[in-house]
C-alpha cells in the first residue's frame, strides 16, 4: 500500500536531512505475537494495514511498546490497536472490539460516519501536548486513508484512565492521541507518511526519540 512504499523514502530523508540514521526492521503481525520479537528495538511503528493479518499481534506491538517505555508511533490503523490494547489492557474493557474485525456488541473502533479514505481535514492541536510541540502549531491540515475511528461512547473511559486526546477535527472528533508520561507514545488517525514536503514532524519526533533511547541505553536493545 501507499503509506508502506514511502517508508523507504522517509527513511532516506531522515538520514539525509536529519543526520538520523535507523536500521527498520519489517515484523509481520503474526511474528509480533511473540513479545520477545519486538523487546529489542529501539522503536515500535505500528503502520497502516487493517485489517491485520493478527489482530493479537499488533496488539502486542502496542502492548510491548507501551509497557516497556519503547518510543511507539501508531498511524491510521495502528491508532485503532492503540486504542485498542489500551481499553482491552488498562481500562478492564476485555471486551473492546475492532468493527472491522468482528461484530457484536463492544465496538470500541467503529466506523466513521464520514470515510476519511483519500480526504484531508483539519485538526485542533491540545496547547502543550506532544503534537502541538512537534507541529509548532495549534491547528494543522492532515492527509487521511481511513475508514474508522474510536466510538465516542468510550472516550471519557480511555480519558479517565490516562489517554490525552489531543487533536480533534472541527466536529470535535478524536483524531490524535497521546501518553503523556510515556517517553513517547503517539498515535494519528491521519498518516503522516503521506506528508509530501520531506519527513513529517511527528514522524521526525520519533526518529529522534527512538535515537535518544539507543543513546541512553545502548545495551538494552
Amino acid at each position: 500500500m501507499r503509506a508502506h512504499s514511502r517508508v523507504p523514502a522517509i527513511l532516506d530523508a531522515l538520514r539525509e536531512e536529519q543526520q538520523i540514521d535507523l536500521d527498520a526492521y519489517w515484523v509481520p503481525t503474526p511474528d509480533a505475537t511473540d513479545p520477545a520479537a519486538l523487546a529489542r528495538f529501539g522503536g515500535i511503528w505500528l503502520v497502516p494495514g487493517s485489517p491485520y493479518r493478527s489482530e493479537e499481534g499488533a496488539i502486542t506491538a502496542v502492548r510491548t511498546a507501551r509497557t516497556e517505555g519503547i518510543p511507539f508511533l501508531g498511524t491510521c490503523g495502528g491508532f485503532q490497536h492503540a486504542m485498542l490494547e489500551f481499553a482491552r489492557d488498562v481500562c478492564g474493557f476485555a471486551e473492546a472490539r475492532h468493527a472491522e474485525n468482528s461484530a457484536g456488541a463492544g465496538a470500541l473502533i467503529t466506523e466513521l460516519s464520514c470515510s476519511l479514505v483519500g480526504h484531508e481535514g483539519a485538526i485542533n492541536l491540545t496547547p502543550g501536548s506532544r503534537i502541538e510541540r512537534l507541529l509548532g502549531t495549534a491547528r494543522t491540515v492532515e492527509r487521511y486513508h481511513c475508514a474508522y475511528g474510536v466510538s465516542p461512547a468510550y472516550i471519557d473511559l480511555l480519558a479517565a484512565h490516562g489517554m490525552l486526546f489531543s487533536g480533534h477535527d472541527d466536529s470535535g472528533d478524536v483524531r490524535v492521541a497521546e501518553l503523556p508520561e510515556h517517553p513517547f507514545f503517539l498515535a494519528t488517525l491521519f498518516q503522516p507518511e503521506l506528508h509530501p514536503d520531506g519527513v513529517h514532524p511527528v514522524i521526525r519526533g520519533f526518529a529522534q526519540a527512538v535515537l535518544s533511547a539507543r543513546e541512553a541505553q545502548p545495551a538494552s536493545r
